[in-house]
């Protein structure tokens, strides 16, 4: 939508019904989004969570997004909607600012006579189109982006600045590729042979399927054998390592700092949360949830929420029990040597014990 929309038009838009308030018009346009706390009068919130409720009775939002039940409690004209957080997600694409291109390749831009480039498509400045690649229809390639010998980049996807897909690399339509990501480099493989590493040549590629977002400064391995496999909606934050020959299944979350060694299967609609790690060549099922900090080390056969590590705590208690950690070894072979002493002790007290005293 090029002109902003009224507030008819945006709850038709959103599929809302709307609760004009007193003296409130629905040909109002406002201008933006907003938390309920910071909105102004000529923008639009939401309320998809009890902890924010708080801040209704005294939003100054020109509207909110609610809830048939929280409907009754706003104060200004509402939007009512089933779900306010996804309702709220439809309207960040209506206000969003991202600068948008015209089709073309700008005079900076370097395309091999080979490449094939859409005429819809948009080659920003500085950018690298190598041999043998394709730029598919309405794709934007941002200015110092490289797209290597033989990659194909989807209709209507978009790389940010100075993103880089090596050679032999696939990314299907409609996804987005954030700044300084790398998508393609070589796995972490080498053979140790007399106390030296000999390179493993990655010989795949990567895999992209359609509607997949990935985070600023991501790098994405290409494969040893094969390729690395990114499912159709999967959502990856910044920060992400995915080593070489992973397989992640469509709509599968990834949040920031998380890493996946080689190998690694991880299921549908599944999330990983922040700075998780997940060993190589294990599976993860479907719909299963990793929390924060937790490592994987052996495979999930089963969909649930799974963590490991240390709890959090004081910092007194955490030295206390930390110092305890190194001595668990030593606390196990003391138990066990007690173990075996109390029975052996019982042993005793059998074999001395008179018959008739153990009826």
């Amino acid at each position: 939508m090029n002109e902003q929309p009224t507030l008819a038009q945006l709850a038709k838009t959103l599929g809302a019904q709307l609760r004009l308030a007193q003296d409130a018009s629905a040909d109002q346009v406002p201008v933006g989004l907003n938390t309920l706390q910071d909105a102004c009068e000529n923008e639009v919130s939401f309320l998809a969570s009890a902890n924010y409720r708080r801040f209704l009775a005294g939003t100054r939002a020109c509207a909110v997004l609610v809830t048939e039940e929280l409907a009754v409690s706003c104060p200004v004209t509402a939007l009512v909607v089933a779900n306010p957080y996804h309702a709220f997600a439809l309207a960040t694409a209506i206000y969003d600012k991202t600068p948008q291109y015209a089709a073309g390749v700008d005079a900076s831009a370097s395309v091999h006579p080979s490449a094939e480039v859409d005429s819809t498509a948009y080659i920003g400045p500085g950018a690298v189109i190598e041999a043998h690649a394709r730029v598919a229809e309405r794709a934007v390639i941002g200015a110092g982006c490289v797209v290597g010998e033989g990659s194909e980049i989807g209709a209507r996807s978009r790389l940010f600045p100075n993103v880089v897909i090596y050679h032999g690399c696939f990314i299907g339509a409609d996804c987005s590729v954030h700044s300084n990501t790398v998508i393609g480099a070589d796995g972490f493989g080498f053979a140790p042979n007399q106390g030296q590493w000999t390179k493993i040549h990655q010989l795949g590629g990567v895999e992209i399927a359609d509607e997949v977002e990935i985070g600023a400064c991501t790098c994405i391995d290409r494969g040893a054998l094969g390729n690395t496999v990114i499912g159709r909606g999967v959502k990856i934050d910044n920060m992400v390592q995915i080593a070489h020959n992973v397989q992640i299944g469509d709509y599968t979350a990834m949040a920031a700092c998380s890493a996946v060694a080689g190998s690694a299967v991880i299921g549908k609609h599944c999330t990983i949360a922040g700075g998780a790690g997940i060993v190589g060549h294990v599976t993860i099922a479907d719909r299963s949830h990793v929390t924060a900090r937790s490592l994987v080390t052996k495979s999930i056969d089963e969909a649930g929420s799974y963590s490991s590590g240390t709890p959090f705590s004081d910092s007194r208690s955490w030295r206390r029990n930390a110092v305890r950690f190194g001595q668990l070894d030593q606390m196990a072979r003391r138990l066990s040597e007690l173990e075996k002493a109390f029975a052996t002790s019982l042993g005793q007290v059998a074999n001395n014990t008179p018959q008739g005293d153990m009826e």
